[in-house]
């Protein structure tokens, strides 16, 4: 049988639309390759690059939708609870009768915080172009891609730009799709990966500003984990160090949470050391909580304090 679990709050500001699942988070003294070893922790929590986009922006104080799409499974009532938990309107999104909700697996090393991850969506269909909400996202002031979903956000994308609402694509993964979403992108803020592979570069900074000059963004960036960050606009370029923490948990969500807090910073100013440096904040706070979720993902007064006490 179908389910609902919807929290409305009004229009929603930022609209995220992609991957969102149930993650099995296990903190391990190192992560296992044909052996065995005894976790020292673990959760189950929702996640997705879009999800924990989405349960993020609403931490820092926006009124946040997800659009993406779940089944009518425990692990989809677990998903759309816990955005409920986190403040995230869930009234777009779709629940396939039937369907298995995605999940993953984190291996997270203990010492490091560094993670491997192993998902799965097998049986759960995507959105579809006219699945999408047009009025909507007409009325947002950010919709948040994560190229899964690629024919909804495809549509989506279009009718954002149509309507001046900010378009920002955390490209992480080549997907299916992508070519056509990438011109319709305001934000193109990649991962390193992404944005070389693209290109076929082997300089991020080269590769960046080719990734602007052919498809024109707002702002065209990578992100490079540790070694912080870097944007240009068509009219100056700017590299950001990332913040170091006393101790890193767990890396999930860092890069989700980065293009959370770049797009939030964005829309106030437009400014681009300024948008990294709090995109920044944001994903180092994360990294001293376990997954990408409040939480761990901070909230507006813990950026600006971090912010604050690193000034002065």
């Amino acid at each position: 049988m179908a389910f609902r679990v919807d929290v409305r709050m009004g229009k929603a500001e930022y609209i995220s639309l992609g991957f969102c699942s149930n993650d099995h988070l296990a903190v391990v003294p190192f992560i296992p390759h044909d052996t065995k070893v005894r976790m020292v922790s673990h959760a189950v929590t929702g996640g997705g690059p879009a999800g924990n986009a989405a349960a993020g922006a609403a931490a820092l104080g926006m009124r946040t939708a997800f659009v993406g799409t779940v089944g009518d499974d425990a692990d989809g009532r677990m998903i759309l609870a816990d955005f409920a938990k986190q403040g995230v309107d869930t009234s777009m999104v779709k629940v396939r009768p039937g369907a298995t909700s995605a999940i993953a697996y984190l291996w997270i090393e203990e010492k490091t915080g560094a993670r491997s991850c192993a998902w799965t969506r097998e049986g759960l269909d995507e959105l579809t172009a006219d699945e999408i909400d047009p009025e909507a996202i007409a009325a947002a002031k950010v919709l948040h891609v994560d190229g899964h979903n690629a024919a909804g956000a495809i549509a989506a994308a279009k009718v954002a730009r149509e309507a001046g609402v900010l378009v920002n694509y955390d490209a992480g993964t080549h997907r299916d799709g992508m070519e056509e979403l990438l011109p319709l992108a305001d934000l193109l803020i990649c991962s390193e990966e992404f944005i070389l592979k693209l290109t076929g570069l082997k300089s991020a900074e080269e590769a960046v500003r080719a990734v602007w000059a052919k498809y024109r963004p707002k702002v065209c960036g990578a992100t490079m984990g540790e070694r912080g960050s870097m944007c240009f606009d068509g009219k100056g370029f700017a590299r950001c160090p990332a913040f170091r923490v006393e101790k890193v948990v767990d890396t999930t969500g860092c890069g989700d949470l980065f293009h959370t807090g770049f797009a939030v910073r964005w829309l106030e100013t437009h400014d681009l050391m300024e948008c990294q440096r709090f995109a920044a904040a944001v994903s180092a706070i994360k990294c001293r909580g376990l997954s990408g979720r409040p939480p761990s993902a901070p909230t507006r007064n813990e950026v600006e304090e971090f912010l604050e006490e690193r000034t002065s």
